[in-house]
């Protein structure tokens, strides 16, 4: 297949605006708001039955997450291996992402009575959302040449902060105004329930235009005998070769811990902004949005100083900044603090993300045609540090009665990314794959 297509590349891209309404409104704005408010006890209190258990409301949110990202962490090699070998790489992402999108949806049916069945769905969701990326990610060194992995990744997310934050604009006039709707203002719990199920559909809809151009078999592999047992035997192979790769291995490390501070403020932002700040929804959700637009020019932003200084320099100026970043979470006690620190965040987040997911792809050798298995190991590593960042950040701030000591957590998490980000220094530029693959192998 000829890489760069146009029409392939953006299909690509697209899905980034599917998939993205899914970790704006579920994961980090009108979800987080309504779980809390619908986990509340007419007392006031938030601590609720849970399959038994008696959890204060962010902690379960915290655990739902941490389950999800564990369950799929567990699967992702042994399905990407498969995905490699059969061929079938399109089929997985389409069957994670309409169990996303369908749990979605899903959710419309989240009230006081329907809470375990409903948290059950927002961990599907999740597992969803998560298990359709591995897939997705993988397809960025099959369809672009190396030179365009930066700025094509960077373009994928910034087009899905564009497209979730048009979903969250629409979904937020339906809650604000809901007469314009056709809803009565009195019926508070509806508005949010429809946007979960506009989020189902418009996740499920977009990503038509992804499946009918992204190409299903790139190396036209035909697989015999079966497809599980070859698929084992095809992880066992990729497995060999990471191990030969010392440079790729260093990454892993450096963004296992840095993305775990990275992902931790972005699931658990509006939580800390209600339960330590306080702050109403409204302003909540508008912090979201700052961020969610300043994200788009942080992408493009950390793309070129990539070009200019080298992926891994641009990391480090990102996590440098993100530790700035938690300092002065620890020191925010004011709306206009919190709206400072967000528009921070928004700036850096699409960068570290984009780039993070770029230097991978330029770290895979050249010759594989296992990218699906590949990216598994970088999909595993992001879902075990979200593991680890949410439950460790949940569990000081259950032990410790306050969120605000979860951010020293997050420091330590930033600093130690930091450090083994200086491991993997040695070039100005992750250029020729060629080149990286020699680098690597010495």
């Amino acid at each position: 297949m000829q890489k760069n297509n146009p029409t392939v590349t953006r299909a690509w891209c697209f899905y980034d605006w599917a998939n993205s309404v899914y970790s704006l409104v579920i994961t980090s704005t009108i979800f987080p708001i309504y779980f809390s408010a619908v986990a509340r006890n007419p007392d006031g209190t938030d601590v609720i039955s849970f399959l038994g258990f008696e959890l204060g409301s962010s902690v379960l949110f915290t655990y739902a997450i941490s389950a999800a990202f564990l369950i799929i962490a567990a699967l992702s090699p042994f399905l990407t291996a498969i995905a490699d070998y059969s061929g079938k790489k399109k089929l997985f992402m389409q069957l994670f992402c309409y169990l996303g999108a369908a749990s979605c949806a899903g959710l419309y049916f989240f009230t006081r009575e329907t809470f375990t069945f409903s948290v059950i769905l927002f961990v599907l969701a999740t597992i969803g959302f998560s298990g359709s990326i591995v897939f997705y990610n993988a397809y960025l060194p099959e369809i672009a040449t190396e030179d365009q992995y930066d700025r094509l990744s960077a373009r994928g997310f910034s087009m899905g902060y564009v497209g979730s934050v048009l979903l969250l604009v629409f979904n937020l006039a339906m809650i604000m105004m809901p007469q314009w709707f056709g809803i009565a203002a009195d019926n508070t719990s509806l508005p949010p329930r429809i946007a979960f199920l506009t989020t189902g559909i418009w996740w499920f809809g977009f990503a038509q235009y992804s499946f009918y151009h992204l190409p299903g078999n790139v190396y036209e592999r035909k697989p015999k005998g079966s497809w599980i047992l070859n698929g084992f035997k095809e992880l066992k192979h990729v497995l060999d070769q990471v191990k030969g790769l010392p440079m790729l291995k260093r990454f892993l490390l450096a963004y296992f811990f840095y993305n775990m501070g990275v992902q931790t403020v972005m699931y658990l932002a509006a939580i800390f902004g209600e339960v330590e700040l306080r702050l109403p929804s409204e302003v909540l959700i508008l912090t979201i949005l700052i961020i969610q637009l300043l994200a788009v020019a942080g992408a493009y932003t950390f793309s070129k100083l990539s070009a200019k200084y080298g992926n891994i320099q641009a990391l480090i100026i990102a996590v440098v900044i993100w530790i700035g970043i938690c300092i002065g979470a620890y020191f925010t006690y004011s709306e206009f603090q919190f709206y400072a620190l967000a528009a921070v965040v928004g700036s850096v987040m699409g960068g570290i993300q984009s780039l993070s997911r770029s230097t991978y792809s330029k770290l895979i050798p050249t010759a594989t045609i296992d990218h699906a298995a590949f990216f598994s190991f970088y999909d595993v590593t992001e879902k075990v540090s979200i593991v680890l960042g949410t439950l460790a950040y949940g569990m000081i701030a259950y032990y410790t009665g306050s969120m605000r000591n979860s951010i020293l957590a997050l420091i330590t998490f930033f600093v130690l990314g930091l450090l083994f980000l200086f491991l993997v220094r040695g070039k100005k530029s992750l250029e020729p794959q060629a080149e990286n693959v020699q680098v690597a192998s010495t």
